[in-house]
């Protein structure tokens, strides 16, 4: 079994590298990504919408993601996309690598697009390598003898993608996650939603699992929980007289048999680590993970390094997660090239690996953490000022 699960951990696929022209913050950047990546930077630098380009290729991919108009049209448009710094070359860019530990350069894929005087997203250009070995390169003749052909991807269609569909199948593994816990404890909210990424559908979700999984991955997440909730001693899902699914847990309580609550009673912070662990068990391809830190403590939040470390031995799955936590960034196990810097500039955001920072070995060496290193970079300018809002009336 363990030689097992070591092959298919080094055969996961996982992306390498991205390039973004003319998207939202970034008017040109590009780095590598590794099997773990942190996102540092100060507010509006644009980790939300770097999260967001490999969701844009989930939608391009996956069923019910819409394809390359909805994918578009529910981000506002080409020219909410396009980056403020556009000018005359205004095409939208985006560009991954993708492979895995034994193989890291298997695929590559980019689109540009544009919009026509319908405002429609149009393809510029759709490519695809395989090993180095290209197959497709759009526009092609169909396409310029039908230019309607150019307002879809070849990877949404599956009558299109069958040389590459692998890669449109890893695209659609894509998974993110911003848990609200106020979506979580009033699900009405998002009525129709399905796998809905900030949580309006999370009890439906854990409830449509088998049985017997569902009940597994309570009693494993349960076991982790003890760490940052001690009194919980049991975890269940329930449905009520309607039908509608409910988390209970059970906590320690000065009677005999303790005392049972549901997840409009749950903490923010309960509710966000449950989260964040059932999305952990429940995926395989790459997990986007918006502020993970948020609601927690920070004892908690300094092991959050060290757990998705053990969850990507077992299963090699990669995870990229944005955090404004010095707490998780002093974690001695991170590497300093899994920690992308951001760095808004007038031109658009720059993006550098921290291990491109001449002085940074220096300074671990010195004792120094990453985020000693990285705070002092992002720090936005005249935050001293703030305390004297008041004064200036």
């Amino acid at each position: 079994m363990p030689t097992r699960l070591k092959k298919d951990k080094n055969r996961a696929l996982s992306f390498q590298y991205i390039f973004l022209q003319n998207w939202r913050n970034f008017s040109n950047a590009k780095i590598s990504i590794q099997n773990r990546t942190f996102l540092f930077g100060p507010n509006a630098s644009g980790k939300s919408n770097f999260l967001d380009a490999f969701r844009f290729l989930h939608d391009l991919a996956s069923i019910g993601g819409g394809g390359l108009q909805e994918a578009v049209r529910k981000r506002g448009g080409v020219s909410r996309l396009r980056a403020l710094s556009a000018r005359r070359y205004s095409d939208i860019i985006v560009k991954v690598k993708v492979g895995s530990s034994l193989s890291p350069n298997i695929w590559r894929y980019e689109i540009h697009f544009n919009q026509d005087n319908r405002q429609r997203p149009v393809i510029k250009k759709e490519y695809i390598t395989k090993d180095g070995k290209e197959i497709l390169n759009r526009p092609n003749q169909a396409d310029r003898k039908d230019s309607e052909l150019l307002t879809q991807t070849h990877l949404e269609q599956v009558n299109a993608n069958r040389e590459f569909r692998d890669l449109a199948d890893f695209f659609s593994t894509v998974r993110y996650l911003h848990l609200v816990p106020q979506l979580v404890r009033e699900p009405d909210r998002s009525v129709g939603r399905k796998k809905d990424p900030y949580g309006g559908d999370f009890l439906e979700q854990i409830a449509g699992k088998p049985d017997k999984t569902r009940d597994n991955w309570l009693i494993r997440i349960s076991e982790a929980l003890k760490v940052a909730v001690p009194q919980i001693e049991e975890i269940k899902m329930e449905r009520d007289t309607r039908g509608t699914p409910h988390l209970k847990a059970k906590y320690e309580h000065w009677r005999a048999q303790g005392a049972w609550q549901s997840e409009d009673q749950f903490s923010d912070g309960t509710l966000r680590l449950m989260g964040l662990l059932w999305s952990i068990l429940e995926g395989s391809g790459p997990l986007l993970l918006e502020e993970p830190e948020l609601s927690l403590h920070p004892e908690v939040v300094k092991h959050l390094p060290q757990m998705l470390a053990r969850v990507q031995n077992r299963t090699g799955r990669q995870i990229i997660l944005s955090t404004h936590s010095a707490d998780l960034l002093r974690d001695e196990g991170i590497g300093l090239d899994e920690v992308i810097l951001f760095t808004p500039e007038k031109e658009g955001t720059t993006l550098v690996a921290v291990k491109k920072i001449s002085e940074a070995k220096e300074l671990l060496k010195g004792g120094l953490t990453i985020a000693d290193i990285v705070i002092p970079r992002t720090r936005p300018q005249g935050v001293e000022t703030l305390p004297l809002f008041e004064e200036h009336k």
